[in-house]
């Protein structure tokens, strides 16, 4: 047997591990990397946008185009809210509950599935934008106007059934 020291050993071991570490990220790299590190790869991956990017053939059906699906109840009454809260915009930049609750009746909603948040705080302040709620279908459709701006969106309904969370409506 060889006389070795222990510090010589070591060395040899330490060597060994690095070449297997450089192995495993070699394999490992690969791995991750697939078919693209392999040569010609890139030039088939380059030319695959061109082929499919080709007119059709001339013999093969063309597609017909999918029908445009109409919007849903929720979608229609986004756009008739958005108008009418832009036209209230127009005259006042920050509208109360009164204000918010006839724009949302003239834009359709029903009154008794109209929600208002409050528009002044419990101390007396008043609230930086009062937004309005209303049950369409199985959506809720809420408008806000704050500083002039308009903005309408749909969210889902709360467990409750509700669109807002407590017991001011």
């Amino acid at each position: 047997m060889e006389k070795t020291t222990p510090r010589q050993r070591t060395e040899s071991g330490s060597k060994k591990m690095r070449s297997a570490g450089a192995a495993v990220f070699l394999v490992t790299a690969l791995a991750l990397g697939g078919c693209s590190m392999l040569p010609g790869a890139e030039s088939a991956a380059q030319d695959a946008p061109a082929t499919s990017a080709a007119a059709p053939a001339k013999d093969a059906p063309e597609a017909p185009a999918e029908p445009a699906k109409p919007p849903t109840a929720a979608q229609a009454f986004t756009t008739k809210l958005n108008a009418s809260l832009s036209e209230l915009a127009t005259t006042t930049k920050a509208p109360n509950r009164d204000q918010m609750l006839s724009a949302m009746l003239a834009a359709g909603a029903v009154k008794e599935k109209t929600e208002l948040s409050v528009d002044i705080t419990p101390t007396g302040l008043a609230v930086d934008a009062v937004e309005a709620a209303t049950l369409v279908g199985e959506e809720c459709v809420i408008g806000q106007v704050r500083d002039g701006n308009v903005a309408v969106t749909i969210l889902p309904v709360l467990a409750s059934g509700r669109c807002f969370v407590g017991d001011v409506h």
